[in-house]
């Protein structure tokens, strides 16, 4: 008798969810790290690349290093920096790691 009882309460259990509703969390994941992580940081890498390319003979620069200089000539690959009297450097183009607007001074001074 107890094994009857046993037998039948599955019969009045609900069905189960279908599968595709178990990824919903794991898909909603994704869509919070695309909008918050990924997405940003792409558009601040377009807007550096963006920002590199237009760089000009004149403009004043901070390295990823964190020289100051003056662009002197740029190539497709290097820019040569003027940091001061009779010291020029080349570097590579990719390592520029800002522009600084004109009249704008660096933050150390």
């Amino acid at each position: 008798m107890t094994f009857d009882l046993l037998a039948a309460a599955p019969a009045g259990a609900a069905a189960a969810p279908p599968a595709w509703i178990s990824f919903l969390p794991i898909i909603g994941m994704i869509a919070i790290f695309w909008f918050l992580i990924i997405r940003p940081q792409m558009k601040r890498q377009k807007e550096h690349q963006a920002k590199i390319a237009a760089m000009k003979k004149g403009d004043q620069v901070i390295t990823a290093g964190g020289l100051v200089g003056k662009v002197v000539k740029v190539d497709d690959t290097y820019v040569e920096l003027d940091l001061g009297p009779n010291v020029r450097v080349r570097a590579v183009k990719a390592t520029i790691g800002d522009i600084i607007p004109p009249g704008g001074t660096p933050a150390n001074d």
